[in-house]
C-alpha cells in the first residue's frame, strides 16, 4: 500500500476514521479491507468519487436498518461496499464472495489459534 494512495483515500474519504497520522483502524481485519479497496482502486474498478458515493449509500441502507453509527461499524460498511462493489463491477458475484467468506470461516473454526489459515477444498461448501 503506497503513501501516496492512502495519502489520496483520506483525502478523498470525508469519514474515514482518521488522526493526524492517517487512517486508523480498531482491528486488523479494517485494515485488510482498506488494502483491498486500495489495491482495487489502484487497478482501476473504481474512482474514489464513486467509492464514496457507494460506501455513503450503504452506510444511509444500515442507517436506515438501525445501524447506532456509533463508529464501531464503519468497516462493516466498508466490507459490504467492497462486496457489492466487486459484484457490480463483474470480477465476482456475491454468491462467490460469500462462499469464499463461509470457506475462510469454516477454515478459521478448524485453525489453532496463532497457525495460520490455509483453505482447503472441504472448507467450500458442495455446490449445487
Amino acid at each position: 500500500m503506497s503513501e501516496a494512495a492512502v495519502a489520496q483515500a483520506t483525502r478523498a474519504l470525508a469519514d474515514l476514521p482518521r488522526d493526524d497520522d492517517g487512517p486508523v483502524f480498531r482491528e486488523p481485519w479494517e485494515a485488510q479491507a482498506f488494502a483491498m479497496a486500495l489495491s482495487l482502486y489502484d487497478r482501476g474498478l473504481f474512482t474514489w468519487k464513486e467509492w464514496a458515493a457507494a460506501l455513503a449509500s450503504e452506510i444511509k441502507i444500515a442507517q436506515a436498518n438501525g445501524d447506532p453509527d456509533i463508529g464501531t461499524t464503519y468497516y462493516r460498511h466498508w466490507l459490504a461496499t467492497l462486496e457489492k462493489m466487486v459484484a457490480s463491477k463483474g470480477v465476482a458475484t456475491l454468491e462467490t464472495l460469500h462462499r469464499y467468506r463461509d470457506a475462510w470461516d469454516h477454515a478459521a473454526d478448524r485453525t489453532p489459534h496463532g497457525s495460520p489459515i490455509v483453505l482447503r477444498p472441504d472448507d467450500f461448501p458442495p455446490t449445487a
